[in-house]
This record gives C-alpha cells, sequence and structure tokens, in this order.
C-alpha cells in the first residue's frame, strides 16, 4: 500500500511545496521502505493530517519523530499502537491525571484526540526501526514546517504545545497573535520534572478555547 493523505492536505501542499524537493524526498523514502525497515507504516505516514483538516484544528502538539520500534508508531505523535505507552507518553498521562483531576483508561492509542482537532505532528513523519532520528535530516523538517507555518496563518483561535527544545524550534514561525503558544520541558522521563510535571497546559488550553468560544478538548481517553 502506498502514501494515504487526504484531498485537502494534498491541495495545500502542492501550493506550498516545491515540487522537485518533493520529488528528491519521496523518492529518497521509498528507496528506504524498499530497502529498510521503516515505520510507521506507509499508509500511516500522514495520519496526523488524515485526521485534521486545517479548517478544524483546535491545538497542535509537536513531537520529533516515530517511535522507532515494531508495532508502536501510528502517524500520530507520541501515540502507541501497541497498548504499550512508552515513557513520555505515561507522563503525558499522568500530567492530564494531576491537570484536570480524572483518570486515563490505560488506552494508549491518541486518535480520540486527533478526532477532537488535535494535531499531533511529529516534525520527522518516518524513521528506520532501531535508529531514532535517522530521517532527521533527509526533508521531512521542511514540509513540517511548512505545516505549521500555513497553521500560523489560520483565523481559528489554535494552541500550540511545544515540549522541549526540538518543539520550541518552532516558535519563530508562530506569530499570529489570535493564537496560543505553551511551552514546557519535554515530558521524557529526563526532563519531566523540570518543568512539563505542574505545566497544566491541558486545563490552560481548554480554558483558551472556551474563552474563544470552541469546543474543549475532552482529553480523558
Amino acid at each position: 500500500m502506498g502514501y494515504v493523505l487526504n484531498k485537502d492536505w494534498s491541495e495545500i501542499l502542492a501550493k506550498n511545496i516545491d515540487v522537485d524537493f518533493k520529488k528528491k524526498l519521496f523518492d529518497f523514502i521509498n528507496h528506504e521502505y524498499a530497502t529498510k525497515t521503516v515505520y510507521p507504516p506507509k499508509e500511516k505516514i500522514f495520519n496526523s493530517l488524515n485526521y485534521v483538516p486545517l479548517n478544524k484544528i483546535k491545538v497542535v502538539i509537536i513531537g520529533q519523530d516515530p517511535y522507532h520500534t515494531q508495532g508502536q508508531a501510528d502517524g500520530l505523535a507520541f501515540s502507541c499502537a501497541n497498548g504499550t505507552p512508552q515513557p513520555s507518553l505515561n507522563n503525558i498521562f499522568t500530567e492530564i491525571e494531576n491537570d484536570l483531576g480524572i483518570k486515563m483508561s490505560g488506552k494508549t492509542q491518541l486518535e480520540t484526540w486527533a478526532k477532537q482537532g488535535v494535531l499531533l505532528l511529529n516534525t520527522s513523519l518516518t524513521v528506520v526501526a532501531g535508529q531514532p532520528t535517522s530521517h532527521s535530516k533527509c526533508g521531512w523538517l521542511t514540509i513540517t514546517r511548512e505545516i505549521v507555518k500555513i497553521i500560523n496563518q489560520c483565523d481559528q483561535p489554535i494552541v500550540f504545545m511545544l515540549w522541549g527544545g526540538h518543539a520550541k524550534s518552532f516558535m519563530d514561525l508562530l506569530t499570529n497573535p489570535k493564537h496560543l503558544v505553551l511551552t514546557a520541558a519535554h515530558p521524557s522521563p529526563l526532563s519531566a520534572y523540570n518543568g512539563f510535571f505542574g505545566c497544566k497546559h491541558f486545563s490552560k488550553c481548554n480554558e483558551f478555547l472556551i474563552k474563544n468560544g470552541v469546543t474543549p478538548i475532552d482529553w480523558q481517553l
């Protein structure tokens, strides 16, 4: 099976990404899938975009690259397809429980959030098995930075959650005063106690959405 990208996003990216650059990137990605084990499955590369049309985005959460172990990456940042949460996702759930006073179910796939308008965007959309950040310099960053630039131009109020230095590197693109930008440490065990725990991003997000007449996100899974 090949790439799956909905018509709306396909047209948006066609207008904003150089044709020759895109061809070079996908020639490389196709070769990687043909010769190596690469995650996520090819048809799920653009899952984050396929779940959330541009005009329905309420929240953007930026991750780095997909999980590089079998059965986990599903095209949504931080989401775990096989039901075994990675430590960062466990810490995200802990913060949600403490912030909102709710109990998470143990479900690890985050499509429920995506269907409500949460864009879970990794900045590299593919990775070679067992090799974290292996596709970080192949061209994906050009695509994903362009996606964030496009979202920044939207009229509807959007919450951007930038966790850790990699995500915060996108701050230069976020110039629209209609949006709310929240920053914190990354939720990984190495940094969660340095400012992720206690950031209260999930309640702050919903307060902002409600204030702007937008239905808040139900973060409980």
